[in-house]
């Protein structure tokens, strides 16, 4: 983040060169910051006179002016100017512009660095807590939809090829299940994010009686950043909440992709919202299912970003290095970039419509039930091995016959495995292949109906 200018400084005999402001400016987009930063440094300031740096009046003349200053940049009314570098010193121009010395106060017992990494944290604190919320609106999303598609029977599919039949809710709750490990990434994250940077300064401390555990305390973090030259280049935390968006993107990808697909005429699985599709300028009859077209390819960019902080922070020496002003932009684009994806994800799963009699139609190809009389021949005693060649061998004969296995008479199971008898038809068919699960955590429906219920209950949807 910026230092002091030039003309701010002792030391320097002349003043930038306009092209290094330009350069080195980063105020274009920090000043999303300005609401944290204003924060930190009200906090800042109370226990400055808490411990008797500052007056109480001082302070008091301080929070207020700051929050003067804030109210003016929510309105839109507050003038950033490039040449200052960066929100905070746009910020404290403002405030030593309005107070004189007791503005100039303010920075005591404080340094940009753990300044900026205070700001950070208590931006991806909120991030994250916005993000959550959005999380579990799609979560809510899913499950919203488990009993009207109660009886509605998939199939689920490995390279892509038709697998095993699955209850419609059952692969809703799957995409729960990856939201709530997004969940708990998150508040697991939330947890190294919520330490307190301020007051380590540039990176050895201060000599002045600060009170550290003040400021976290007014500042709503749970513990104090024990190693001062730490903090001062630690982002972690900002990465760590970088990967977590990754993989939200990623997860809504494998969504949205499926989704594109299932939308085409050769799967013709799911009607889209029309509102969240788009036309063609040439071709009168498209439908595209543009929005998730972009969600899927969106999450190109946050991988990117991810790689992007990654190599920014690699072989940093301690502490502080400029390059560290670049972590900005990514964090803010991946945000920005998985927090939309979210907002329109839930809408477009609440309101798409399963294509129930073109699904149905198409159930009985593929062999679905081909795993569930493997496993009715296990329970006759054959081995999982033998059972497995002579499904298989079944299945080459239902397909040079162009029918299902329901339909090859009992002779020709017999022939194969003389323990197989009519019993072997109760587990043949779609939906007879869906009753015959029972393993915890399984498509069996009283186990479905479980999993609806517990996510009801999580989700306070009761």
């Amino acid at each position: 983040m910026a230092r002091v200018s030039p003309s701010q400084s002792g030391v320097f005999q002349t003043e930038s060169d306009q092209r290094v402001e330009r350069f080195t400016e980063s105020v274009s987009f920090d000043r999303r910051l300005y609401a944290v930063d204003i924060s930190g440094s009200i906090a800042h300031a109370q226990m400055l006179a808490d411990v008797g740096v500052l007056t109480p009046d001082e302070a008091s003349q301080i929070e207020t002016t700051l929050l003067a200053i804030k109210a003016e940049i929510d309105a839109g009314e507050f003038e950033f100017q490039q040449a200052l570098e960066d929100v905070h010193m746009n910020i404290e121009k403002q405030l030593v512009d309005r107070l004189g010395d007791v503005g100039r106060k303010l920075h005591t017992g404080r340094s940009r660095n753990d300044q900026i990494a205070t700001d950070t944290r208590l931006w991806v604190r909120e991030a994250i807590d916005a993000i959550d919320a959005r999380l579990k609106n799609l979560q809510v999303a899913f499950v919203g939809r488990c009993d009207a598609d109660a009886e509605t029977v998939l199939p689920a599919y490995t390279h892509l090829q038709r697998a095993q039949p699955v209850l419609a809710p059952h692969y809703w709750l799957a995409y729960v299940e990856k939201l709530a490990r997004d969940r708990a990434r998150l508040a697991d994250c939330r947890r190294r994010v919520n330490i307190c940077s301020l007051g380590t300064a540039a990176l050895a401390g201060t000599t002045l009686p600060i009170d550290r555990h003040n400021v976290a305390l007014k500042l709503g973090f749970t513990d104090v950043a024990r190693n001062s030259l730490d903090v001062s280049s630690d982002r972690d935390y900002l990465l760590e909440f970088a990967f977590c968006l990754t993989l939200i993107a990623e997860h809504l990808s494998t969504w949205a992709d499926e989704w594109v697909l299932w939308s085409t005429v050769e799967f013709n699985f799911i009607k889209l919202p029309q509102q969240f599709c788009t036309g063609s300028s040439i071709m009168p009859q498209k439908i595209n299912p543009d929005v998730c077209e972009l969600v899927r390819g969106k999450t190109a960019r946050v991988i990117g970003n991810l790689q992007s902080l990654l190599v920014l922070v690699k072989g940093l020496p301690l502490a502080y290095n400029r390059d560290l002003q670049e972590d900005k932009e990514p964090l803010f684009d991946s945000f920005d970039t998985v927090s939309a994806c979210l907002e329109l994800a839930a809408p477009i799963v609440a309101g798409a419509e399963l294509k129930v009699d073109s699904i149905r139609s198409r159930l009985d190809r593929g062999f679905l039930d081909a795993t569930t009389l493997m496993e009715h021949l296990i329970k006759l005693g054959t081995p999982q091995r033998t059972a497995h060649h002579q499904i298989g061998a079944l299945v080459k004969q239902a397909m040079e016959q162009n029918c299902r296995l329901a339909d090859l008479p009992l002779e020709t199971y017999q022939a194969l495995n003389s323990s197989l008898d009519e019993s072997v038809y109760e587990v043949l068919g779609v939906d007879k292949a869906v009753a015959a699960f029972q393993s915890y955590g399984s498509t069996a429906p009283s186990e479905v109906k479980k999993q609806v219920s517990y996510w009801k209950e999580q989700l306070n949807l009761d």
